[in-house]
């Protein structure tokens, strides 16, 4: 089987899961770990290279102040500080891309110490998206870009396409092969905006909390058979 080196997740539908089961959202997220553990399990037997789950978006923050304070004052921060050790049993390296300033600052610290911790593990790469979007991605590098410009490192005209690539978030790592989204929704959502430009997308009507290895398989088997060409 031809195996993607960097599968990109979004991980739709715990909101829906639970009130499907006459709960409230919160449970939803609790359940949606559990398919997280599975999908790293996934991806460190198939010894994929690279799995990027996006975790909570930019505009995440506009969701109902409860469920916000529950993801990430609560729900990031408990599975982090429980599951950090079993990653880097594992030979997992931890990397986490957004907004973090804008996150609590217990998150903030547990963040910067399993980066540390699992910085020179040579195992899965594990990116999560948090406060993050496609946009901010690529207004981030180009800030960067206009402050060279101005303190004379380059010219405008210096500018290229590989320069602007340089400075995106994940530049050091190969570009998604596979977007994986869960729960029926079929767009991209402002993920991974300049990253994404050649990736095969592959969308599944299965909720996240119900999202296991099956459901993978499935989703691997339908990427053997894209034809990849690049444009070309």
């Amino acid at each position: 089987m031809t195996l993607p080196r960097h599968i990109a997740i979004i991980m739709d539908g715990n909101g829906r899961w639970a009130n499907k089961q006459g709960l409230p959202r919160i449970a939803g997220h609790k359940v949606g770990v559990e398919s997280v553990r599975a999908a790293i399990k996934f991806c460190l037997a198939k010894k994929i290279e690279v799995l990027t789950l996006f975790a909570f978006s930019t505009e995440n923050w506009e969701r109902p102040k409860e469920e916000v304070g529950f993801l990430i004052g609560h729900l990031f921060t408990e599975v982090l500080g429980k599951e950090i050790s079993e990653l880097h049993k594992n030979g997992v390296q931890f990397r986490v891309i957004g907004e973090i300033e804008k996150l609590d600052k217990k998150l903030q610290q547990s963040i910067h110490e399993a980066e540390k911790l699992t910085a020179n593990n040579s195992g899965l790469k594990l990116v999560v998206a948090l406060s993050y979007s496609g946009r901010w991605d690529i207004t981030k590098a180009t800030q960067q870009l206009c402050y060279e410009v101005e303190v004379g490192k380059l010219k405008s005209s210096d500018i290229t396409i590989e320069l602007l690539n340089d400075r995106v978030s994940l530049h050091d790592l190969p570009e998604p092969d596979l977007l994986i989204r869960t729960s029926g929704e079929k767009r991209i959502s402002n993920f991974m905006l300049w990253q994404l430009a050649y990736t095969e997308l592959y969308f599944t009507d299965i909720l996240w909390p119900d999202f296991r290895e099956d459901a993978f398989t499935e989703a691997l088997n339908v990427y053997e058979n894209r034809s990849r060409r690049f444009g070309k």
